[in-house]
């Protein structure tokens, strides 16, 4: 069963950056579609970015689009996501995930995902 550990979380002041890393065990990432996702306290999560198993669609909610940057290495079995001119409204704890079936598609709704890491908490503030 494949299972996520993310990676990469921390306190950073508004305006920089942070990356988080996603990464796999019990199954190559190759075949998966793998999103991330935030919850903020009291908030539903949100679908963030998504990138399709080979790397070739990339998706991302209209919050982070020109500040964030999704990538893949499926020879490390590795996700990563760069968020740059990072914001308070950013902070939130980050989960990546993969649904179950394979070279499923890219979108951001998390009924989509079966397979979630444990999150990594993302603070912004100065």
């Amino acid at each position: 069963q494949l299972q996520l550990v993310e990676s990469g979380g921390g306190l950073v002041q508004p305006g920089g950056s942070l990356r988080l890393s996603c990464a796999a065990s019990g199954s190559t990432l190759d075949y998966y579609v793998i999103g991330w996702f935030r919850q903020a306290p009291g908030k539903e999560r949100e679908g963030v970015s998504c990138i399709s198993s080979t790397g070739g669609i990339r998706n991302y909610v209209d919050s982070v689009k020109g500040r964030f940057t999704i990538s893949r290495d499926n020879a490390k079995n590795t996700v990563t996501l760069q968020m740059n001119s990072l914001k308070p409204e950013d902070a939130a704890v980050y989960y990546c995930a993969a649904p179950r079936i394979r070279f499923g598609s890219c979108i951001l709704g998390k009924n989509s995902y079966d397979y979630w890491g444990q999150g990594t908490q993302v603070t912004v503030s100065s």
